[in-house]
């Protein structure tokens, strides 16, 4: 009887033993099933974009250029039309490619290749005649497969580019066979968990990854064209501070102290503007040990700027400009705005981009969204009770932003900015001038998610000493000392220039400008269970 926990036992019927027998197979072949240096080759994409370098030479010599396959009719007959150019054949580039083997058809001297690389695919034409010897290696070859091939960028007699093999170079034998093709990886912890796998065989994901790689680039671009300074500040923090979040701990045991992986990038940037460096920012992991859900994961990835003698104007600006070049960049099309598709899908629906933003104060959208004056604090509190929060005892401001957050943030279709908060639960913003009940804050809203979060910068020691003083009420002297930032105060005393600070979610971003739809399929590792 077949071992299930022996792949080499010779079953028949396991792919995983067929596929055992044809490693040993290569190997007999004087082939390292593993592989080596293989130089020279181009990505596939590179080699698609040489398709019109393709033509057909007819036997006097002349190059005649293909049809637009793309704009033909269904029932263009392509052997056809070449028997109406005369004598030929068909002539290309010579052309080396390397890959992934995603989709195999064996028509018996001749095999149907589909090879996969991170920029696209492109169809082999495996002929027995003309690969000579490596013939060998093309009968042991599996689904999933890596091959090198060298040959002649062509088109079928059914109008697909292709590479007419002439050589072909093994490199590495895949073990596993890939996800049944019409049903791939449904199981989307599966996914997440094999992600080596969902990259190759789910169709999209790939393309998401890339953009992301793309837009986190253009967002690094967008600064650096304004002179901001990227920097790397410390991912173990003493004092968990910056945000009201719950941290992860953990123990140095040579200091014999607890520290925090951080939950915001904040404060150590704030010490740079102090040293000097009058813009900066960084993009980096920070780390909030509360809940998992689509819009949220313990690991995840933010944007921190801030900029000496601006405000929450100059961010909003500067967010508006990082997220239209993303999409320039992601979209990969011309940086001219009349050719950018500024109106993108999300989920049955579209989100348009176009700039500018609207900007809507926090007072105008609770009145258009909640169905009550703001400034009528009993209309406020009889909404909020018939919603079912708790209001006896509490700030009228803080049940205010309750309702705010039950009632209009979900209809922030947007893109809108969000601006001027209630002072009282912005603690570490500057007060509007002439309106000291009104924080310079705002928040970016995109289909009903926080995006961004931006200030004008509190640079006062004493009220920001009085704030941490305020927000550490209720705990020991000893305790309170140990979770106050001193050395924070101490830099602002040494004079912090007025700023705009600016926070952006990268993560929920891209989810975004990509159409998708859980953060978890944005993050190439989300945290996970471990597996049984």
């Amino acid at each position: 009887m077949h071992d299930p926990q022996n792949p080499d036992d010779g079953d028949l019927t396991d792919p995983r033993a067929a596929r055992r027998r044809k490693l040993e197979a290569i190997r007999e072949l004087g082939i390292d099933p593993w592989g080596g240096r293989f130089e020279g080759h181009a990505a596939i994409g590179a080699i698609r974009d040489r398709a019109k370098e393709v033509v057909y030479r007819t036997e006097d010599g002349a190059d005649v250029p293909l049809p637009d396959f793309g704009s033909l009719p269904d029932d263009f007959n392509f052997r056809q039309w070449k028997a109406d150019q005369g004598k030929g054949e068909l002539v290309g580039p010579q052309v080396r490619a390397a890959g992934r083997i995603v989709l195999h058809r064996d028509k018996g001297k001749l095999h149907f290749i589909d090879l996969k690389d991170m920029t696209g695919a492109i169809q082999l034409m495996v002929g027995k005649k003309q690969v000579g010897d490596d013939w060998a290696v093309v009968e042991q070859l599996d689904l999933g497969d890596l091959i090198g091939v060298d040959g002649m960028l062509v088109i079928s007699n059914t109008g697909e580019l292709s590479i007419a093999a002439e050589r072909i170079h093994f490199l590495t034998k895949t073990l596993e066979p890939p996800p049944e093709k019409h049903h791939g990886l449904n199981d989307p912890e599966l996914r997440q968990r094999m992600r080596y796998v969902d990259l190759v065989h789910t169709d999209g994901v790939m393309e998401t990854f890339l953009s992301r790689t793309r837009i986190v680039r253009s967002i690094r671009e967008t600064l650096a064209r304004r002179d901001f300074v990227e920097v790397e500040g410390p991912t173990l923090h003493a004092i968990a501070g910056g945000a009201a979040a719950r941290p992860f701990t953990t123990h140095h045991n040579a200091l014999d102290i607890d520290l925090f992986l951080r939950i915001a990038l904040e404060l150590h940037l704030k010490r740079l503007l102090v040293g000097g460096i009058e813009r900066v920012y960084e993009l980096g992991r920070v780390y909030r040990n509360e809940g998992i859900s689509p819009k949220h994961n313990p690991e995840f990835t933010m944007l921190e700027v801030y900029e000496a003698y601006g405000d929450y104007n100059t961010m909003m600006d500067l967010t508006e400009a990082c997220i239209v070049n993303a999409i320039k960049a992601a979209s990969g099309t011309s940086t001219c705005d009349k050719d950018i598709a500024y109106v993108l899908p999300w989920k049955d629906e579209t989100i348009d981009f176009t700039p500018p933003f609207a900007r809507r104060t926090y007072d105008e959208l609770f009145a258009e969204h909640a169905g009550v004056d703001p400034r009528d604090e009993a209309a406020v509190a009889k909404l909020a009770a018939q919603i079912g929060f708790e209001t006896a005892g509490r700030h009228p401001d803080v049940v205010k932003n309750e309702v705010f957050e039950e009632k209009v943030e979900d209809r922030l279709t947007g893109p809108v900015f969000v601006t001027d908060y209630p002072a009282s639960i912005c603690p570490l913003t500057k007060r509007k001038r002439g309106a000291p009940n009104v924080a310079e804050r705002f928040e970016l809203f995109i289909q009903g998610m926080e995006v961004a979060n931006a200030y004008t910068e509190l640079n006062d020691p004493d009220l920001q000493e009085q704030l941490f003083k305020t927000q550490l009420e209720g705990l020991s002297d000893e305790d309170s000392m140990a979770k106050m930032d001193t050395d924070f105060v101490r830099a602002l005393r040494n004079g912090m220039p007025p700023a705009g600070g600016l926070g952006i979610g990268i993560d929920r971003l891209v989810m975004l400008l990509t159409n998708s739809q859980s953060i978890r399929d944005v993050i190439l590792f989300p945290l996970l269970r471990p597996e049984a």
